[in-house]
């Protein structure tokens, strides 16, 4: 199925210089990776301690495409510039997933959002990415299958936070919303899940 994940050739040519720069510079993939999750730690006490306001709503798409971007740069320093270690490795796992909790989260503390549906979304969320990440254990790649991956997460949430920011009122739309991108998230587990034990029967 394809997801905005299909895009990450894309986005990466439009970053390469970016993420040369930032090698020659000196400076690590780990760096660039922790920086996406305090940005994003940042977005979401924001959100937390302010969740009646339509500006931290208004810049979350802003952050997503940040945090996104900086993912994208932290991989290419990695891969292209002699920059990939094992710590980094786990740290990228570890950061994205707490990334994702730390900027989705809060959403449970605005008015009329079902804090239940968010939970249980930001969960199977991180489940979705543990299970891609366990091919490796079994002798088969990192899934990253959708349809609901970390692109199609930001995407989402960067939405429902543009909606809402807009004026519109949180209530059973956001619940059927909500209760759209956990299906999405389940059905992801499932089919990565699938295709880590199909490859790995094949190796």
């Amino acid at each position: 199925m394809a997801t905005i994940y299909g895009l990450k050739p894309m986005f990466q040519a439009l970053l390469r210089p970016v993420a040369k720069a930032l090698a020659e510079a000196d400076l690590t993939a780990n760096a660039v990776t922790v920086a996406a999750l305090l940005l994003s730690i940042a977005q979401g006490a924001w959100i937390a301690f302010d969740p009646t306001s339509s500006l931290p709503l208004l810049v979350l798409p802003l952050t997503l495409f940040i945090r996104i971007a900086l993912n994208a740069i932290d991989g290419l320093m990695a891969k292209e510039h002699d920059l990939a270690s094992p710590e980094g490795a786990v740290l990228n796992e570890l950061c994205d997933v707490m990334a994702d909790a730390a900027l989705y989260l809060p959403f449970a503390f605005i008015p009329g959002v079902s804090p239940v549906l968010v939970v249980l979304v930001v969960v199977a969320g991180i489940i979705a990415e543990m299970t891609g990440a366990l091919g490796p254990l079994i002798s088969a790649p990192r899934r990253y299958d959708g349809p609901f991956g970390k692109s199609d997460r930001a995407f989402a949430f960067g939405l429902l936070a543009l909606l809402i920011g807009l004026g519109f009122t949180a209530g059973l739309w956001t619940s059927i919303y909500l209760a759209v991108l956990l299906l999405l998230a389940v059905r992801t587990i499932f089919n990565r899940a699938h295709r880590i034990v199909a490859e790995s029967e094949l190796s």
